[in-house]
């Protein structure tokens, strides 16, 4: 057996497949679609759309297999992404990459397989649209055009899922990509008993940008501060803008204590930022909530926490300024 070797680009291509946020999500029609048809196109028994992350291919949809992912050091579609066309096995048993490998030895019993590169918005290739047989059979240009096809499918369906997870203005996750993540993050820390904390955080002043400087200054306001909490935090951590001048974060792994401090040494950068020194009355107010893992809060109970606190804080501070002045 072989293992794939990995890409040369193979830390942009874990970028861009982190970036999309899909890995670990539920099953969804718009790509179960593409594998029943692609099993019914082929006739075979499995068809999978297969994401090749760091240690492991997992499978967004799978048609015919019950394992929802296999170590990528065994896996096919390691092999398959490292070029541009379809990769074709008509007989794995005589493929020295492949004829030893516990997939084809054991379950599922691999002897043909058909795997086109499927993209990522920026065109790294993230993973396959696979077909699988467990007896030999061949393939012709006709089925390598008809893969490519459905392939392409599976592509237009990622530039939508980021379309519509991402907010235009500053790249990060919208409102609709965080909650969708965010979910999925508090599942796996309630079943992990890990800690995970939420921070929400309002522009202070925001208005007064647009007011006095116009429309374009403001919206470099956002894209620029998006950027810094993006620079500043973990890429791990995940980043939205949930609305006009409110950011959101929900990082893993770590506590409201950890987060106030990592936050104090943002408020450091911030003031000493090239923003700060444009639009100086810019700032902004910051409200922050652990999750308890024995509970069944869902991220808009804990957001609802963490905007409370935030809103009072911007309250507290203006009521200080009332008073000085």
């Amino acid at each position: 057996m072989q293992a794939p070797p990995l890409p040369i680009d193979e830390t942009k291509r874990l970028q861009a497949l982190a970036a999309l946020r899909i890995l670990d999500t539920l099953p969804e029609e718009r790509f179960d679609r593409v594998t029943r048809l692609a099993a019914k196109v082929f006739n075979v028994p499995i068809a999978l759309v297969s994401l090749v992350d760091r240690n492991r291919q997992w499978f967004k949809s799978r048609q015919g297999l019950d394992v929802s992912e296999t170590s990528r050091e065994i896996s096919f579609c390691g092999h398959a992404i490292l070029q541009e066309g379809s990769l074709v096995i008509e007989d794995a048993l005589l493929d020295s990459r492949f004829a030893n490998n516990p997939l084809v030895v054991g379950k599922p019993h691999i002897r043909f397989y058909a795997g086109h590169p499927i993209h990522s918005p920026d065109g790294s290739r993230i993973g396959t649209l696979c077909v699988i047989d467990r007896q030999p059979r061949g393939f012709s240009s006709d089925d390598r055009v008809a893969l490519e096809d459905l392939a392409a499918m599976i592509d237009r369906e990622l530039v939508l899922l980021e379309r519509s997870t991402t907010d235009e203005l500053t790249s990060l996750s919208n409102l609709r990509g965080f909650k969708m993540v965010a979910e999925h993050v508090l599942a796996m820390c309630r079943r992990n008993h890990q800690t995970v904390t939420a921070v929400a955080i309002d522009l202070d002043h925001f208005k007064a940008v647009n007011d006095l400087y116009g429309h374009e200054a403001g919206d470099e306001v956002l894209r620029n501060f998006g950027k810094m909490l993006f620079k500043h935090f973990r890429h791990s951590d995940v980043i939205a803008r949930v609305g006009g001048d409110e950011f959101a974060m929900l990082c893993g792994g770590t506590n409201a204590g950890e987060i106030i401090g990592s936050l104090d040494r943002f408020k450091g950068g911030f003031v000493e930022s090239e923003l700060k020194g444009r639009y100086p009355d810019l700032s902004w107010s910051v409200g922050v909530a652990d999750f308890d893992h024995s509970s069944n809060h869902t991220i808009e109970d804990l957001m609802h926490v963490a905007d409370n606190r935030m809103y009072r804080a911007k309250s507290e501070r203006a009521l200080l300024r009332r008073t000085i002045g």
